[in-house]
């Protein structure tokens, strides 16, 4: 058993990226659809698909590569906020990601959404991944 769903989540994608492979499946919950949503919104995944077949249903998202080198569109995809160490941010001091390049994504009072959204929203929150 892991005690944190989402860097789990995070850590199945980014060894599929650097592995290589087209499509990851990943346990469901309703924070990881919405990170799901986000990456695909942003254009970071190709696509993907809720299953909710079984008790906790499952997510399969495509993973999106550039033509022509083979790499993979994330670069990098990191956790900030852990359950040992929560890290929140207000509206004002909302983090800019590789100078603006990346997005944060962050859990408010109002869904999860990106750091760009939150601060358009003028709602702080908890900050839980980088992605760029």
């Amino acid at each position: 058993m892991y005690t944190d769903p989402i860097s789990d989540y995070l850590t199945r994608v980014r060894n599929a990226t650097s592995a290589g492979h087209r499509v990851v499946e990943i346990p469901a919950s309703k924070v990881k659809k919405e990170i799901t949503k986000i990456l695909f919104d942003q254009g970071y995944i190709l696509s993907y698909k809720f299953d909710d077949s079984s008790v906790q249903g499952s997510i399969k998202i495509a993973l999106k590569y550039d033509r022509q080198t083979k790499e993979s569109v994330i670069k990098n995809i990191e956790r900030i906020s852990k359950p040992g160490l929560r890290k929140y941010c207000g509206a004002s001091e909302m983090p800019r990601v590789l100078n603006g390049l990346g997005i944060a994504i962050v859990s408010t009072s109002h869904g999860v959404m990106t750091n760009k959204q939150a601060k358009r929203e003028n709602v702080g929150g908890e900050v839980l991944c980088y992605v760029y």
